[in-house]
């Protein structure tokens, strides 16, 4: 089993910025890649964000990121603290949901579906214009 606990949601205006945390427990050695989706009300779960977590090929993979947030976004590890991190700069109106963390252990598959095995409970970003 793999926990993910997210933090660092809040309320800004637009063209600030905030960071997201993910922190990973359990079997840390059972992902293949880390990801970030969100949600917003009356909308399906969309993909945000994702990356290698160990091994070779996830690694060799790099970044995946959504058109809408390419640019704007950064996603990053910290394999040492069990760390996944979501930097958001540039925030806009439509940028507010529900942000989740989400953990894939297959090595294949399609890394922007919201197929992922393990999932936290959310951090709520509202960005106001």
């Amino acid at each position: 089993q793999v926990q993910l606990v997210e933090s660092g949601g809040g309320f800004v205006q637009t063209g600030d910025s905030l960071r997201l945390s993910c922190a990973v427990s359990g079997r840390t050695s059972s992902p293949n890649f880390m990801g970030w989706f969100r949600q917003a009300p009356g909308e399906e779960r969309e993909f945000v964000a994702t990356m290698g977590w160990r091994g070779e090929l996830p690694l060799r993979i790099g970044r995946l990121y959504a058109d809408s947030v390419q640019g704007r976004f950064i996603i990053s590890k910290d394999n040492v603290r069990d760390m996944v991190f979501l930097q958001m700069n540039n925030l806009k109106p439509e940028d507010t949901a529900v942000y989740y963390c989400a953990a894939k252990t297959a090595h294949n598959g399609n890394l922007r579906s919201p197929t992922y095995d393990y999932w936290g409970q959310g951090t709520q970003v509202t960005v106001s214009s």
